[in-house]
């Protein structure tokens, strides 16, 4: 079980990485947010070291990995959720060549600049 203390300090920096990429760039927040991670993580990995398995410590340890992750995959996209690369290929492959390159517009009903009423 995640402790408590480690759960609002994963939300505080959180929230501090989201008003700092409103402010700067999505860039600078998730590296200042990430500094502040590790600095997280290296404090747990040493509470789990002088206090042996205390209850929560590895949670609390795979919580903030969990995060750091989640921090560096925001980074590397931009903060705009774009797919892997892996995906992105397929996005600019020409049409089949039995499907037609333009489709049919339904233009409907013309007026000819007169109103719907009377």
């Amino acid at each position: 079980m995640i402790t408590d203390t480690v759960m609002d300090a994963i939300a505080h920096i959180e929230m501090h990485r989201q008003e700092m990429a409103r402010e700067t760039s999505v860039a600078v927040a998730c590296s200042e947010a990430l500094r502040k991670l590790h600095e997280l993580l290296e404090g747990e990995r040493q509470a789990l070291q002088s206090h042996g398995a205390g209850p929560g410590h590895a949670a609390n340890i795979e919580a903030v990995t969990a995060e750091i992750d989640r921090v560096k995959r925001l980074a590397s996209t931009g903060g705009k959720g774009a797919p892997p690369r892996h995906e992105r290929g397929q996005q600019g492959r020409p049409a089949q060549p039995t499907q037609p390159h333009y489709r049919a517009r339904n233009k409907g009903r013309r007026t000819m600049g007169r109103s719907g009423g009377r």
